[in-house]
């Protein structure tokens, strides 16, 4: 009914790699008949749902009417349209028509819709076989370079496509086209390439020709490596960084040879945003549709291909590729990167680099390989000619390895390196210690223990800020829940920037956390000043929204930037924090002591507390006590320290 109806129509008859076989389709419209098998199909359309709305599709759901009760379970999991049965034909091609225009409407409007269309026929995997030239078979581009069966050209004979169908896949091919040309509509075959891949062609017919019309086959991987494996990124479909590293430690333990290319989209924040993280997502699903198509499931060699996180992908080429060959394909890679993109009604041109490393010998280390290819992306990003740098032993540069901590910022945080310590908050005026500020440090692995500020700039730097910020908080909070006895009472301040605030939610998100841990009352919010925010309206509304569900706000950093006034009359506040320079200031000349006691007499003035930060000496600590000065933490108290030695200092 769907070919009658004028649509391309891929058949999906296994659960297995659904997801993934789906995204490969650039299909607009996903179709499941649940009319016989209703849990079945919700199965399925759960197993769609995450990519039907990541890539702006339509899923319409076909069920029997003595099920209609289930129509909720279905939108549930994810359907945008149903029908219920019996129907006629016309119905189904109606709502069909309907579930195109959602999708349309979704990309941004009919004539980007046909921009995609066209972007997705110019990257389609197809081939095309006329009675006019019944030995030779022409291939698009995307095909010819998946499957390694023309170099510089698109057209093969037919013994090059046996070589690739294998014997059993071109006899069915033959009889596909066969009955094809014998009853119409879309005529499947599937077949084991000669890699013991599972391979599917939708074949159909094409007008034209003296003798008759043309075959046109659309190609579909069924299955890769991970044979049932369900993608883990629903995104783009492919990978993530897990199990990218499960396929590198694979082979690395059975002792292959591996390569690894780290690919990175440049100011790739910039897309988003310009345009909306709405057209940033379609982009990045186009990227590895280019990325999976020139280096993905029907290349040599049963490649990886994976999206390791926001615009970072990664391809692992087992043994026995050469270093060579993978150069040549990150060419191939940043030619076809740097084509436009096309979504919504905007066209997007990008820019990428590459990072490549070799396994050593004895190899069994995964995130050492990807640390190596990560460094040797660093070079290139850093570098000012040439987007592909190899890693190589012995010379890696000195930019990249000044980079190592952004690059190994996402190993930290999967492996749960990032340690938590306390710093003690004194009142001045009793010397006790009233409130601690929850501060990350990283041991690693090569450098040694890292503090905040090192982690949060890498982490800024790679990307990776949001993530960590949020790491460090949920790790704080909980492990200050679970204190009792001289720790039950002190207040717990934890670091919140600027592109937190900027997070759809944050507030809510923040507050759930501290009604269920039950530091409400105890919780202070600490905002870096030197993190500039941008909307400072937007921010009030947040702030506010905390102190109204009891949380206390803090301005941290207080006098570090140009923007203090700014934030001291727009937000919110309870407590402003003195940068710890300025607060060592007190004890220099005359005119260093007259901007300090400015600074405390302006946030007493707006009934304000006033904490200072980094006091080590009591000459500091003297001198900001007659200025005012409310609470104070620094090394003449105590520096970060685990839970254990602040309960003694408390005692």
């Amino acid at each position: 009914m769907a070919e009658r109806a004028g649509w391309a129509a891929f058949a999906a008859r296994r659960s297995e790699g659904l997801e993934r076989r789906f995204l490969a389709s650039g299909a607009r419209v996903a179709v499941i008949d649940a009319r016989d098998t209703l849990a079945e199909g919700l199965g399925a359309a759960r197993a769609l749902s995450d990519a039907v709305q990541a890539n702006g599709a339509a899923l319409l759901f076909l069920i029997g009417r003595r099920e209609a009760s289930a129509v909720a379970a279905a939108f549930e999991a994810g359907a945008t349209h149903y029908l219920t049965s019996p129907f006629a034909e016309g119905e189904f091609a109606q709502a069909l028509r309907f579930a195109k225009r959602h999708a349309d409407r979704l990309a941004g409007g009919h004539r980007a819709a046909a921009g995609q269309a066209q972007m997705t026929a110019n990257e389609a995997m197809i081939w095309r076989w006329s009675p006019d030239r019944p030995a030779i078979l022409t291939l698009s581009p995307a095909l010819a370079k998946a499957s390694g069966l023309a170099e510089g050209g698109v057209e093969v004979t037919r013994g090059q496509a046996q070589r690739w169908l294998g014997r059993g896949g071109m006899r069915a091919a033959l009889h596909a086209v066969s009955r094809l040309r014998e009853e119409g509509g879309v005529t499947p075959f599937a077949h084991n390439a000669a890699d013991g891949r599972r391979v599917a062609h939708h074949l159909m017919l094409e007008k034209g020709g003296a003798r008759g019309p043309s075959v046109i086959g659309h190609v579909q991987p069924l299955d890769g490596e991970r044979s049932g494996a369900s993608p883990r990124d629903p995104l783009t479909g492919l990978d993530d960084g897990h199990g990218a590293r499960r396929w590198i430690e694979a082979r690395l333990a059975r002792g292959e040879a591996t390569i690894l290319l780290v690919i990175g989209l440049s100011r790739f924040d910039t897309v988003n945003a310009a345009f909306g993280r709405a057209v940033g997502d379609t982009i990045i699903g186009s990227v590895a549709r280019r990325i999976e198509r020139i280096a993905g499931p029907l290349a040599p060699h049963r490649r990886m291909v994976a999206r390791l996180a926001g615009a970072e992908f990664a391809i692992g080429m087992p043994t026995p590729s050469t270093i060579d060959e993978a150069e040549l394909l990150a060419s191939e890679l940043l030619a076809a990167i740097s084509r436009p993109f096309v979504a919504g009604e905007h066209v997007v041109t990008l820019t990428a680099r590459i990072g490549i490393a070799g396994s050593r010998p004895d190899e069994r280390d995964a995130s050492e390989l990807l640390r190596r290819a990560s460094l040797a992306l660093a070079d290139a990003r850093e570098g000012e000619a040439g987007r592909v740098r190899v890693f190589a032993e012995g010379q890696q540069s000195r930019r990249a390895e000044d980079r190592r901590l952004e690059l190994d910022v996402r190993l930290a945080l999967d492996e749960d390196r990032i340690e938590i310590l306390w710093q003690p908050q004194v009142s001045v005026a009793t010397g006790r210690i009233v409130g601690v500020e929850a501060l990350a440090r990283w041991r690693h692995p090569v450098l040694g223990e890292l503090g905040a500020e090192a982690l949060f700039a890498a982490a800024e730097r790679s990307d990776y800020l949001v993530e960590l910020s949020n790491h460090v908080q949920a790790k704080a909070i909980a492990a200050a829940a679970a204190w009792e006895g001289a720790l039950a009472d002190l207040r717990v301040a934890i670091n919140v920037t600027a592109a937190d605030l900027a997070e759809p939610g944050f507030a809510s998100r923040m507050l759930a956390r501290a009604e269920a841990s039950g530091l409400r009352g105890r919780l202070t919010v600490e905002v870096t000043e030197s993190g500039l925010i941008e909307d400072l309206a937007r921010a009030a509304d947040i702030l506010a929204d905390l102190r109204s569900g009891g949380l206390r706000v803090a301005i941290d950093d207080f006098g570090t930037g140009y923007s203090s006034l700014a934030y001291l009359k727009a937000l919110p506040l309870d407590t402003i924090k003195i940068d710890r320079r300025l607060a060592q200031d007190i004890v220099g000349s005359p005119r260093d002591r007259i901007v300090v006691r400015s600074v405390i007499d302006m946030g007493r003035s707006l009934g304000l507390a006033v904490i200072a930060e980094g006091v080590e000496t009591e000459d500091q600590l003297t001198l900001l006590a007659r200025a005012g000065c409310n609470f104070f933490q620094g090394f003449l108290c105590a520096p970060p320290v685990d839970v254990r030695t602040l309960e003694e200092l408390v005692r």
